[in-house]
């Protein structure tokens, strides 16, 4: 039997913000992971380091949707 994953919320999730490092220390932060994801594959992953995951100072929406 497969199990398969269920969505249990439809509004967009802005929890995180996500720093590419390259291997030279320059970085460049985005607001989504799919932008950062993008950009990733478009290098092929060469003359980059990693991918930081960063928590925005959000109070009033401390659940991470908006």
């Amino acid at each position: 039997m497969t199990e398969s994953f269920t969505l249990h919320c439809t509004k967009p999730y802005d929890r995180h913000n996500y720093k590419l490092v390259y291997e030279d220390g320059r970085e460049v932060i985005f607001d989504n992971y799919e932008d950062v994801q993008v950009t990733w594959f478009q290098h092929g992953g060469m003359f980059l380091s990693h991918i930081e995951v960063i928590d925005k100072k959000n109070k009033k929406n401390k659940r991470g949707f908006k």
